[in-house]
């Protein structure tokens, strides 16, 4: 007995301020594009002037940002107008198609900045206002402060979570800058800016790289959904409870799961192998046991698509 498949949305609320939490996910990811727009435009002046080519390439990285957040908002806005004839299972994957773009992007700039600052160390390094940049450090690792908490605290969307990542990531790369450019002028103070000279190319070089582990998880974590694996560890555990839940509930002698996340949506296809001594016995039973998995995965707080079928024997369930 197959009862037919259907389409459960559930929205999520957010207590507080906004009762449309997606109105607040596209206003925090706008609030990325404003902040990266204005560390964009203070960076390459503030690295031009400088003489820094750490400072340059921060600027550079969020010129990139602002596209791409406005890339992220676009694709939130796609991914919420829900199913239709083209998009039969909605347009969720737009959001992991979006971290992937941006995250390819962001790791390609890292790429160039490692050779561009390996050419200056192999030059002799570069001359830099080392007080200017170490306001300049000051600056953005409080300001990245700030974002990256405004943006952790009130995401639902994976295009936000990967937004904080990334300004996350910005940040702690900040702090490291903010204790280059002290070292620096330290050597200045100490009488050696032929030393001072290196650590602007090598802080590119040494930044660059670390950086990249940022883009290098989010394209693994984007790719994941694009290719319809498995949901994270966590999400899997809820779902086999859930399921779990409702079989011991009616009797029923076996449960398979199979799930996977798109964006912000869970797919989850249920098999129930119906026992001797199982409550179920007819499509009104198995409505039962649906309405009880779905008020069960509800309260997990993800839009999901739910299948749920019967079966006698357990190897059409395999």
């Amino acid at each position: 007995m197959t009862v037919p498949s259907t389409r459960d949305r559930a929205t999520a609320t957010i207590t507080g301020v906004d009762a449309d939490p997606d109105a607040r996910d596209r206003r925090l990811l706008l609030l990325s594009v404003w902040a990266s727009a204005a560390f964009a435009v203070i960076s390459s002046v503030w690295g031009v002037l400088s003489g820094s080519s750490m400072i340059v390439f921060d600027g550079l990285s969020s010129f990139i940002s602002i596209g791409l957040s406005v890339l992220a908002v676009l694709a939130l806005r796609a991914s919420r107008r829900g199913a239709d004839d083209r998009y039969p299972w909605g347009r969720e994957v737009w959001e992991p198609v979006t971290v992937v773009v941006k995250a390819i992007a962001l790791a390609a700039l890292c790429v160039y900045a490692v050779v561009e600052g390996v050419a200056d160390l192999l030059a002799g390094g570069s001359e830099v206002a080392t007080g200017w940049a170490l306001a300049y450090a000051v600056v953005a690792t409080a300001a990245g402060i700030v974002v990256t908490v405004l943006m952790r605290r009130g995401g639902r969307s994976d295009l936000v979570r990967a937004e904080a990542a990334e300004w996350f990531g910005d940040t702690l790369l900040s702090v490291g800058v903010l204790v280059g450019f002290g070292v620096a002028v330290a050597l200045v103070a100490a009488g050696r800016p032929d030393l001072a000279a290196y650590v602007d190319p090598a802080m590119v070089v040494v930044v660059s790289l670390l950086f990249l582990r940022v883009p290098a998880r989010l394209i693994g974590g984007g790719m994941r959904e694009i290719l319809a694996m498995a949901p994270p560890a966590e999400t899997r555990t809820e779902l086999e409870a859930a399921v779990e839940a409702v079989r011991e509930q009616f009797g029923l002698a076996e449960s398979f799961l199979r799930a996977s996340k798109v964006g912000g949506r869970v797919d989850v296809e249920v098999e129930f192998v119906v026992g001797e001594d199982s409550a179920v016995r007819t499509v009104t039973d198995g409505d039962v046991v649906r309405a009880a998995l779905h008020e069960r995965l509800a309260a997990l707080g993800h839009e999901r698509s739910v299948v749920v079928a019967f079966t006698a024997d357990r190897r059409w369930a395999l």
